[in-house]
């Protein structure tokens, strides 16, 4: 059934009674299911949150996308993704919630987390699954932040922004082998780059031609290339990001339909219902009475 609203909870919202949680919380997942028995429903959080399932099992949904969850499967969510888990017997693991500021001190480049494809906000991109080999090596990176977590030596914080840096290289060595090539570093830039226009200028911007003349190349060029890297068009790429906000507003019972299609900036209410139905394969008012 739809809520009222989806909840956003902030970092101060989940501490775990520990020290120097004001940018970061590191917890063992069952202590963080005990202290939060109602954060399984649908939610966002204005933090980046990160899960590494080492035992159990259930589903957790990410914007929409069902993953069966298994041991050895690391999720990344950026702040703003609506997710809701659904767990079957004991579960364990480990939980990270990290305030999009936390490396600002201490890093030069700004969007340098950005660049870690796992931390892109797709669903898809998010959900890693670690081989038997690398989750002893990972899991060793989250006993050491549990125990800087709480500790009062100095630069504690800062050990711990070294230990999730070290987890996001080690991360993307397993996932991506081989050097990386200068090629590959810069296809990876312009389509971070579109991808964040995407989410600035959705809303009013709907056709490639506008975001192909905001990144210097042609049309022609920006489809091509987002068929190389996600084997999809460039419209694709824009509309699927309207369809989802559509689906995170549908979640809201108390916003009318006519509603949604005016704050996507659709023409009436017919045309929008049309645009839902043709690319989520039911209408409005059947995404939401069967939305849970």
């Amino acid at each position: 059934m739809a809520k009222a609203a989806i909840p956003t909870y902030d970092i101060c919202s989940l501490v775990m009674g520990k020290p120097n949680q004001e940018d970061v919380v590191v917890a063992r997942f069952s202590d963080y299911l005990a202290a939060h028995r109602d954060i399984h429903f649908p939610h966002r959080h204005s933090f980046y949150h990160l899960a590494l399932f080492t035992s159990g099992h259930g589903t957790h949904t990410i914007d929409f996308e069902r993953f069966s969850v298994e041991p050895g499967q690391l999720y990344f969510m950026v702040p703003g993704q609506v997710h809701g888990w659904y767990f079957e017997g004991k579960l364990e693991g480990y939980v990270i919630n990290v305030s999009p500021g936390f490396f600002n001190v201490f890093l030069k480049d700004a969007d340098y987390i950005e660049r870690f494809p796992f931390l892109s906000g797709v669903a898809t991109e998010g959900v890693v699954q670690l081989t038997q080999q690398h989750v002893p090596e990972i899991a060793h990176l989250f006993e050491g932040m549990l125990r800087e977590v709480c500790t009062d030596q100095p630069y504690n914080l800062d050990m711990l922004r070294l230990l999730l840096l070290e987890l996001f290289i080690k991360v993307s060595r397993f996932t991506h082998h081989g050097p990386i090539k200068q090629e590959m570093l810069h296809n990876n830039l312009l389509l971070r780059n579109f991808r964040k226009l995407v989410e600035q200028h959705y809303m009013q911007q709907r056709l490639p031609k506008d975001y192909a003349a905001m990144l210097y190349v042609t049309p022609n060029y920006l489809n091509a290339f987002c068929q190389h890297m996600l084997g999809k068009s460039a419209g694709e790429v824009i509309r699927d990001r309207v369809l989802l906000e559509a689906k995170r507003l549908l979640v809201m019972a108390d916003t009318s339909i006519s509603s949604i299609a005016y704050q996507l900036n659709f023409a009436d209410n017919s045309y929008f219902t049309k645009f839902f139905r043709k690319y989520a394969g039911v209408t409005p008012e059947e995404f939401r009475k069967n939305i849970i």
